[in-house]
């Protein structure tokens, strides 16, 4: 006999989990596979399953203990057939010893041979036949606590996928992702489907996986324990199996879709907050919704509160109030029947559009805007620009106007640091930052999206430009990650390639500025004794007037102005 040590395995991006239940009691039977114990992240719940087959000594863990990948949380007394079977042998043809030490000191050097016989015959071992197995798929990190939804699948039960291959793509209300497979087998089952939300460490499918796949994947740590359990067994003498006694296995504990059922748990109301079963991302996500958790019913294990159960509980709150107004108060628009004027089609916004719509209406209806016009010769930039045509196809890099742009852009917002801050949450406050992030709006089929350029004002035009291709191809392929678009402290919007004379940007809060650029023309501009032809290129400023006042914005705009019209000034 041997026993094994059991470890939390991979929990598919969460740090830590804590133990909610365990399944089994002491000296219970363990098949493969059945439930050891129960773990909680705040995204998901899960089983722990047995990776042997044995009787269950002891838990290393208690319920309510917090663990991580690795832990160990178990232990299982397996037979060792291999060495069972050698020692029978080997006991078969050895005449009996005359006494119980002689006997005890046999049995010790027959064990040690049939250890050594073993490694030995190992190498020459007939190859084991591959067989198979299934292997469950789950959402690896996607960077959000929030749920996102499932718009493609790209499998189909019966298809063969290589590792890395995409299995579904995500829709989050920044971007598009696809979930790559983490195994090479045939798709046997699919769990998720399109319109579902999922979560880091949500179930995607099932494949069916070689044996030798998982075993690769395994070898350096199999074979550490191996050495280790046959170390132990050849440096202690055998002693005879004992058997325990008979008890009545605990019943296994089934998954938690199968064995919860989707329905309210008792009552919350009368219950402190503090005493509301939760976690800590659930209590995070009702303060912010600013929902009393004593008021919602649990869902999960043994009554836990979860994210749906207050997302649930604020949606039938909305649907309980008035449908005359918005949340503001202001009117809704009267709904037109438009079909009795003619031909129409209804077309269904995507998620980024509809996200873009509320967030537009929001900043408008909660930010005084103010808009700033002015214009800047760039008529020497641009000879400049065209200059580095050929050194800029060496590179790889193609160098335009917005990289020049979130350069002065940000100088301008290291001599000007007002408007580098942020509207404290309480109103009585500025969030003065000390970095500078300038996200820049990007026009994909999927609709408006601003990735950021981190470090603006530590990036020379080369580094901006490149990151501009980047982050612009990354957001019309659909690719960018929600880090990608985070982290913003003012936003520049550039028409210039599509024309306009001008326009009145809507300001991104809760950052307090934007720029809004338009076509550039050639104008006759007056030198001091005649007419000239200046590339002049329109600028917009919009602000956010709580903010920033009308001197802060004249003084802004007349240093990017100036930087641009002299980009020598960029240097300084």
């Amino acid at each position: 006999m041997a026993v094994e040590i059991v470890t939390v395995p991979d929990l598919g991006g969460a740090e830590s989990v804590d133990v909610i239940e365990l399944s089994l009691a002491q000296g219970d039977k363990v098949a493969i596979e059945d439930s050891l114990l129960v773990l909680e992240s705040d995204k998901a719940t899960m089983d722990v399953p047995s990776p042997h087959e044995g009787t269950l000594v002891k838990y290393l863990v208690a319920d309510g203990d917090t663990v991580k990948v690795g832990d160990a949380i178990a232990e299982i007394e397996t037979a060792d057939s291999a060495v069972a079977v050698d020692t029978e042998a080997a006991s078969a043809s050895a005449p009996a010893p005359a006494s119980a030490s002689e006997k005890s000191a046999e049995v010790e050097k027959e064990v040690e041979a049939a250890v050594a016989t073993k490694t030995v015959a190992e190498p020459v071992a007939e190859p084991v036949p591959e067989s198979s197995s299934e292997q469950l798929i789950l959402v690896p990190d996607i960077g959000s606590d929030n749920p996102v939804d499932v718009i493609e699948l790209s499998v189909a039960v019966g298809d063969q996928v290589e590792e890395g291959d995409t299995l579904l793509v995500l829709e989050s209300d920044k971007a598009t992702m696809d979930v790559p497979s983490s195994h090479s087998g045939i798709v046997i089952k699919i769990i998720a489907a399109e319109g579902d939300k999922l979560n880091t460490g949500s179930e995607v499918l099932v494949l069916e996986v070689s044996s030798l796949d998982i075993k690769s994947a395994d070898a350096k740590s199999s074979d550490t324990k191996s050495t280790s359990i046959e170390s132990t067994e050849a440096a202690q003498a055998p002693e005879p199996a004992i058997p325990a006694p008979a008890s009545a296995p605990a019943p296994k504990a089934a998954p938690l879709a199968q064995s919860q059922p989707a329905t309210a748990s008792a009552d919350n109301e009368g219950k402190a907050s503090s005493d509301v079963y939760a976690g800590p991302a659930v209590r995070l996500l009702a303060r912010e919704l600013g929902v009393s958790l004593e008021k919602v019913s649990g869902s999960g294990p043994r009554g836990r509160v979860q994210k749906d159960d207050v997302n649930d509980y604020v949606k039938s709150a909305l649907k309980a109030g008035p449908a005359s107004a918005t949340g503001t108060g202001i009117p809704l628009v009267p709904a037109v029947d438009f079909s009795q004027f003619g031909e129409i089609e209804t077309i269904a916004m995507s998620k980024i559009q509809k996200l873009t719509a509320a967030n537009m209406q929001r900043n408008w209806l909660n930010v005084p805007h103010v808009t700033h016009f002015d214009e800047a010769d760039i008529t020497d930039l641009e000879a400049f620009r065209k200059s580095l045509k050929d050194e800029g196809e060496k590179r790889g890099i193609k160098v335009t106007p917005v990289a020049f742009l979130i350069k002065g852009l940000a100088a301008a917002m290291q001599a000007h640091p007002e408007f580098n801050r942020s509207l404290a949450a309480d109103g009585e406050h500025f969030i003065q930052k000390r970095y500078c992030n300038i996200g820049m709006a990007v026009d994909t089929p999927r609709g408006l999206m601003v990735p950021v350029i981190k470090d603006a004002n530590e990036k020379g035009i080369w580094d901006i430009s490149a990151d501009i291709m980047a982050l612009a191809s990354s957001a019309r392929d659909g690719k960018l990650k929600p880090g990608d678009m985070q982290g913003g402290c003012f936003t520049v919007s550039s028409l210039g390639a599509i024309g306009g004379m001008g326009f009145t940007p809507i300001v991104n809060s809760p950052e307090v500025g934007i720029l809004g650029v338009s076509k550039s023309q050639m104008k006759p501009v007056w030198n001091g004794t005649e007419f000239v032809p200046r590339l002049m290129l329109p600028l917009c400023l919009s602000y956010d007037h709580r903010v920033i006042n009308g001197g802060d914005a004249g003084r802004f705009m007349t240093h990017l102005v100036k930087s641009l019209s002299d980009i020598r000034h960029l240097s300084l």
